[in-house]
Parts: C-alpha cells; sequence; structure tokens
C-alpha cells in the first residue's frame, strides 16, 4: 500500500515573489506542501503558535541592515518557537512601473522600507528628486502601483516580480551592494533539536543581570572561554526602562557538542533570562573548527575526574 504523506502548512511573507517566497524555495521538504502568504512576521509566528502551520520562514539578518528588529523582538518575547534551519538569498532589487511609463515620469517611488535603505545611492545618482512611499513588501509595492492602492508611479521590487505580474523594468540591479544578502530562518513549535552536522549554529537572546561594567564581557567570556566563536551579537533594548538590553547571539556549534552544553550552563547562571533559539545546520554547511582542547573529549575527560575526586578517588 502507498504511504500518504500527511499534508503541511508553511507561512512566509507574501504575496507570491518575495525574498521569503525564494527562501522557502530552498526547503527540499517544504515543495509539494501549502504555502500559506502573510502580511507581517507577527502573523507568521502566530500561525505557527495557534496551529495554522506547521513553520514559518522569515527574515533573521540582512548583510548590509544587520539584524531584522521585528524578528528578533518576536522572538524574545513569544515562547514556544524554534529555529530549525537557515537559508540564504542573494538580495538584488529592480524598479518596475505600469507598462508604458518612462522613468522621467518617476517622482514618487513605492518600496518595502529595508528594500528601499539598500537602494539610497542608485536612487541619489538617478532619481535624485524622488519621494519614498512605505509598502508592506516588496511584491505589494509593485501591486499598489498597478491597482492604484500606493500613490506613486514605480517600485522597488525583487527580479522575480516580472513572473507573477504585468510590470515593466525600468532599472536593474540597483541595489548599492553585489553582494547583499538576507539570512532566513525556518521557525517551528518548540522541538528537540536535530542531531549535530559538525557544521551548525546556536541561536540564543540572553539578557544582562545588571547593568554594570564589565557585565557584557561577562557574558561573552561564557563563549571565549571555552573555544566558541560568535557570529552575531547584537543589542535590543527591552522596553521595560531605558538603559535596559537583551542580545541576540549566534555561537558556532550544537547543544549536543560540549563546550557548547558547558556554556550555556555558564549562561544560565549569569542571566536572568535566557531564550534558546535552537541549534541547527548552518546555511553555507562550514565545518566548525576549534582547538583540541575544546574537544568533547576533553570536557567528558575533566568531568570524570571531578566525580572521582568526589568520590574519594585518588588524584592521579
Amino acid at each position: 500500500m502507498k504511504r500518504v504523506t500527511e499534508r503541511r502548512t508553511y507561512s512566509y511573507l507574501g504575496p507570491a515573489g518575495t525574498f521569503t517566497e525564494a527562501a522557502l524555495d530552498q526547503v527540499p521538504e517544504a515543495r509539494g506542501h501549502e504555502w500559506r502568504p502573510v502580511h507581517n512576521v507577527g502573523e507568521a509566528l502566530a500561525d505557527v503558535l495557534e496551529g495554522r502551520s506547521d513553520a514559518a520562514m522569515i527574515a533573521i539578518e540582512n548583510s548590509i541592515e544587520g539584524g531584522v528588529s521585528t524578528t528578533l523582538d518576536a522572538l524574545a518575547t513569544l515562547p514556544g518557537l524554534r529555529i530549525v534551519g537557515e537559508y540564504l538569498v542573494k538580495v538584488n532589487f529592480v524598479l518596475v512601473a505600469a507598462p508604458g511609463t518612462r522613468i522621467d515620469q518617476v517622482q514618487v517611488i513605492a518600496a518595502h522600507p529595508v528594500a528601499y535603505a539598500q537602494c539610497h545611492g542608485w536612487l541619489g545618482a538617478h532619481l535624485p528628486q524622488h519621494s519614498h512611499v512605505p509598502a508592506s513588501s516588496n511584491v505589494a509595492s509593485a501591486i499598489g502601483i498597478l491597482d492604484g492602492s500606493l500613490p506613486a508611479e514605480a517600485a522597488i521590487a525583487a527580479p522575480g516580480i516580472v513572473a507573477h505580474h504585468d510590470v515593466e523594468v525600468l532599472a536593474e540591479q540597483i541595489g548599492d551592494n553585489d553582494n547583499a544578502v538576507t539570512r532566513f530562518v525556518l521557525v517551528t513549535r518548540t522541538t528537540a533539536p536535530a542531531a549535530p552536522t559538525g557544521a551548525d549554529k546556536t541561536s540564543l537572546i540572553v539578557e544582562l543581570p545588571v547593568d554594570q561594567p564589565g557585565a557584557l564581557l561577562e557574558l561573552l567570556e561564557q563563549f571565549s572561554t571555552r573555544g566558541i566563536n560568535l557570529s552575531l551579537i547584537q543589542s535590543r533594548p527591552i522596553g521595560d526602562e531605558l538603559g535596559r538590553y537583551r542580545f541576540v547571539l549566534d555561537a558556532d556549534g550544537h547543544i549536543h557538542d560540549e563546550r557548547m552544553a558547558d556554556a550555556l550552563l555558564g549562561i544560565r547562571r549569569f542571566s536572568p533570562r535566557v531564550v534558546f533559539l535552537g541549534s541547527y545546520p548552518r546555511a553555507d554547511r562550514k565545518i566548525v573548527h576549534y582547538p583540541e582542547r575544546y574537544a568533547d573529549e576533553v570536557f567528558v575527560e575533566a568531568r570524570d575526574w571531578l566525580r572521582a575526586l568526589v568520590a574519594g578517588a585518588p588524584d592521579a
């Protein structure tokens, strides 16, 4: 008898043609299942928490703008979520308009704020007198100029927009950085981390206990003294009072690694609140290297040595 595969649902920032959809297209297990377009990160995560979707693809970091604040704040405040994978999408933009529009007719440009920020240089050089109308997504900016819901003559969008809508491309490659990349993460309800691959990343959100000299250094030392590299350190205001921050951290390695587990114990003793976001394969599949003195067996041997001492064994 042929096995019937349960149909799954994946939420993503829609509609079709967004960079988020391109990221979701990189997930093999998502192909052939239902893709649910949503309006924002909050809606995507609510879909997961409330059971409408099995997972959500959301943008978490951009190589130009840094961490996506709405995503980081949502992950910090919504319990019950876990990152299970990350995906990289090369970011490039085109300027589009309704068919028949000339670039010299463009005075107002519709664009998502992040996309707009990444095209400042080109816009300043080619359309210095333009004004900007914000849109909820790159696709929404194009739809807005076509249906008249946005008061603009042109829109900044992803190149894939031409496959979904009847737009005319006024200019290509308008991004200021040809190497721009956005990192996306696939988020599910809390689940046990998958087995380590050797090319893994662990994401955390950590609050400092008090605002005092050396507090951040003490936090970072939990990793440095165990040979763990941090690939992302970003502060976000907690919001309860001025000067209080939480830190978003990406650490090279997996929670099943002895050195990472030991660091997490140190973090837990140090911080009043730690949010474990997940251990998952790196998008680039780059193997994590570390000095031999931080190998798993070194931590195991040290722990066994201490247990033997406590048990009364001679100090060998």
